[in-house]
């Protein structure tokens, strides 16, 4: 009854631990989330990943299949094509901590047994698992924000955020009670679903200047 009740009031903040809190007391706190329905069929709570002192957080929408198997965020196609797009923007691994608007992976099925196919979380699923990123950004303190995607913008500047409007540039906005710097860009998971090689070299080009204005913006 108590998880059912959770559920439906769509809001992680009762399992937010309370008093000091690291990122390690974060994460195991976030593995027992029943915050939302999302949690009952997905593997496993994909927390954020990176240290306390990482001068730039990356948020993403949510995790995909490999990310909830593995249990972290980014380690299937499009994070290691992150990865590659953030080592040509100049940001080191140890300067980025990642993580996602929503930890648990939210899918469908064509039929039983079949692959597990991505499902983009509601604004009320993004709004239900914000006190996870608003406890992330608290500790992290970073000095930049990465939006890839849409769901990440929306999740933290509103449901009237446009990818196409802001990407590219250098934000200030107040998130938390906090003023932030930010800058948006596309989930690099729009970039491998480009069919042509063409249209996908170009999109990859875009993230990765989207990426320099970040890193840019590190120094």
């Amino acid at each position: 009854m108590t998880t059912r009740a959770s559920e439906d009031a769509y809001t992680a903040q009762p399992f937010i631990p309370e008093g000091p809190r690291g990122l390690p007391t974060l994460r195991r706190a976030a593995a027992d989330c029943r915050g939302c329905p999302l949690h009952r069929d997905a593997t496993q709570t994909v927390f954020g990943e990176g240290t306390a002192r990482a001068r730039v957080m990356l948020v993403g929408e949510q995790p995909g299949d490999q990310e909830d198997r593995q249990g972290k965020p980014f380690v299937g196609p499009a994070g290691h094509l992150l990865d590659r797009a953030l080592a040509e923007a100049g940001i080191k691994p140890g300067e980025a901590y990642v993580t996602n608007a929503v930890k648990h992976f939210k899918f469908t099925r064509t039929e039983p047994g079949k692959r597990r196919i991505h499902k983009p979380p509601t604004l009320r699923e993004m709004t239900a698992c914000a006190p996870w990123l608003a406890a992330e950004l608290a500790v992290v303190e970073p000095e930049l924000i990465v939006l890839l995607g849409a769901s990440a913008g929306k999740a933290l500047l509103g449901s009237s955020f446009r990818v196409g409007e802001v990407r590219g540039a250098l934000l200030e906005r107040e998130i938390h009670g906090r003023p932030e710097r930010l800058v948006a860009t596309v989930h690099p998971a729009s970039v491998l679903r480009m069919r042509d090689d063409t249209e996908r070299k170009a999109a990859y080009e875009g993230l990765v200047a989207d990426l320099k204005v970040a890193a840019r913006a590190l120094m």
